[in-house]
């Protein structure tokens, strides 16, 4: 039992979960000094590369709950940083696109994503990383193949929410 919990912990998946949390906590560290969370910067960095995005598209884009995105959405806001209005096309719809005040910012933040690659990276063999993309590329894949096939497990929540 104990060599089969420290193969467990010792496994790819328990190290791309040690490299995700490390790197998170390197990303949220970077950022918290420009008052600033991950998904913030996320909105932020959408905003300035693609432009004016609705916000129903950046909930999908990010993988975060709509509810979720509405708060962060909010705080953008509230900072002067991302201007909502209703989209031309659908009124139901809000667009988002950034402020010069968001601009502003922008243009003197680090990019704390860089930062997390070159540390983490620095020196590596880019065989090696080629190989380690592959690896979690695939394993990603078939992951994702399993649940679709598995389709939807059934909701254990008694309170009527998602």
């Amino acid at each position: 039992m104990a060599d089969e919990e420290r193969d467990q912990h010792d496994s790819v998946g328990a190290w791309a979960k040690s490299y995700h949390n490390a790197s998170r906590a390197l990303i949220e560290s970077t950022l918290r000094e420009h008052d600033l969370g991950p998904t913030q910067w996320y909105v932020l960095h959408r905003l300035v590369n693609v432009g004016p995005t609705l916000q129903r598209d950046l909930s999908r884009l990010l993988r975060v709950e709509r509810a979720t995105l509405s708060g962060v959405v909010a705080t953008l806001v509230r900072k002067g940083l991302v201007d909502q209005h209703a989209d031309a096309a659908d009124q139901r719809q809000r667009r988002l696109s950034i402020t010069d005040a968001g601009r502003a910012l922008w243009s003197r933040l680090p990019d704390p994503v860089a930062l997390a690659l070159d540390v983490s990276f620095a020196g590596a063999d880019e065989a090696d990383l080629a190989v380690a993309r592959r690896v979690l590329q695939e394993a990603t894949a078939r992951i994702e193949a399993y649940l679709a096939a598995r389709g939807p497990a059934p909701s254990s929540r008694t309170d009527g929410t998602d």
